[in-house]
């Protein structure tokens, strides 16, 4: 049988009142889905949550760290790094990483301004998007470097750099006069570069080893980054039912100490809205892309092993046992919205599938008032009409802590665990 490349989760959560994800004027974030108002929590926000889990560092290790402050990634580098390289070489590295360029502010202000100021001097740096740091991958380049230096220049390459002094390149204020130095560093850069190639498995692998990159993926601001390609999609989590998010909590803080000298009332006063709902959370993993991604098969074309395709579904369960149980932090010491998942399908499948558009029509309250059973039937039922509709013929089982009807198409377990062991038996080989 041949292997299903996706695995698509679903999951329900149901949050107790809560303001989980906010936007720029502290407002719940919201979506018109069906043509009514849904609480949103953002895909970003949860993949956040997620990579900065107490699961995630215990199960998957060191994330990726992000900043676009160039000398603070420096310094956390030569903090990881300084009992294996100089200081010196690991900053090289960094820049090399990026592409950091300086200039004096003269230039800056004629190049026409596209600059942010780094520090309380004439030096600017340009704009750096915030990119992921992985420090193993940082190691590599580092030991790439010190190679290529230690090396040094053959008498061939010696001689190849010296035709060219004297000569110019470059046009206007750029134009300069090619000198022994200038020279031998272009040489030096063109190694490091042609090392780098050579190295390049290795260089995957080593960025492989941050899950949080290999998942979601980075794209090349510049300079010596990778860009890598995401494996994980995942959707902006929305409620099943219509949400208008009008609660307002009117929260105040007491002045202990002013009360003794007669004054009354609150030392401030301040509103928070909130709201409670069913959330529906969908995501797709592209199991040959994190394979990839992850430095153990050469491409997308390359075919997958068996002990490949083991070690992505490693990742599969920790993935699924996020989105199940990982919950932003936003407010959390106000509304402890600790809700873990009620309910979720995972499937084997051949392409990335949401159920969203089981909830396109709001769900109604059930015949006990609440949302959640409801959706989980409706998100049963839709699971088995789009698999009917299109010949699907997806591997699905679900796992539920209420006792709900659902699709009898549906292998059936009892705990969160038990799905997970499905997952990494890889469901479609029984």
């Amino acid at each position: 049988m041949t292997n299903k490349n996706f695995i698509n989760f679903h999951v329900l959560i149901s949050h107790s009142p809560s303001c989980i994800n906010r936007d720029d004027m502290n407002l719940q974030k919201t979506a018109v889905f069906g043509g009514v108002n849904r609480v949103r929590i953002s895909s970003q926000s949860l993949k956040y949550a997620m990579r900065k889990s107490a699961y995630y560092e215990q199960f998957l290790g060191d994330s990726s760290f992000r900043t676009r402050n160039l000398d603070k990634a420096k310094a956390e580098l030569v903090k990881a790094l300084k009992d294996e390289f100089k200081e010196e070489l690991i900053e090289d590295a960094a820049n090399r990483f990026v592409a950091a360029v300086t200039t004096n502010e003269e230039d800056e202000e004629n190049e026409g301004g596209d600059t942010v100021e780094m520090d309380a001097g004439t030096e600017k740096q340009k704009k750096r998007a915030v990119a992921p740091w992985v420090t193993e991958e940082i190691r590599v380049l580092c030991g790439i470097i010190q190679q290529v230096k230690e090396e040094g220049l053959s008498a061939d390459e010696e001689q190849k750099a010296l035709r060219k002094v004297g000569k110019s390149e470059g046009k206007g204020k750029d134009k300069r006069i090619l000198t022994k130095v200038v020279c031998r560093d272009d040489v030096i850069n063109q190694k490091i570069e042609k090392k780098i190639a050579e190295r390049r498995d290795g260089l995957i692998s080593a960025i492989g080893k941050a899950a949080d990159v290999a998942l979601s993926g980075r794209m090349a601001t510049g300079g010596l980054m990778m860009s890598v390609d995401g494996a994980l999609a995942m959707a902006h989590a929305i409620t099943t039912h219509a949400v208008q998010p009008q609660d307002v909590d009117w929260f105040t803080a007491v002045d202990d100490l002013v009360q003794g000298a007669g004054e009354t009332g609150a030392g401030h006063l301040d509103t928070q809205q909130f709201s409670s709902g069913v959330f529906y959370r969908y995501a797709s993993l592209n199991l040959k892309q994190l394979q990839v991604n992850m430095g153990l098969i050469a491409d997308i074309k390359t075919p997958e092993t068996k002990e490949s395709r083991r070690k992505a579904l490693e990742i599969a369960t920790h993935v699924f046992h996020m989105l199940a149980t990982v919950v932003p932090s936003a407010k959390r010491n106000s509304f402890g919205q600790d809700n873990p998942a009620d309910f979720a399908i995972v499937s084997f499948a051949d392409q990335p599938i949401s159920l969203a558009n089981a909830f396109e029509e709001p769900i109604d309250h059930g015949k006990n008032g609440g949302y959640l059973m409801a959706s989980i039937e409706y998100l049963s039922d839709y699971w088995e009409r789009l698999n009917e509709f299109y010949s699907l013929k997806e591997n699905a089982a679900a796992a539920s802590i209420r006792d709900v009807k659902m699709s009898d198409k549906l292998r059936k377990f009892k705990s969160l665990e038990q799905l997970k062991e499905w997952i990494i038996r890889d469901a479609v080989k029984e």
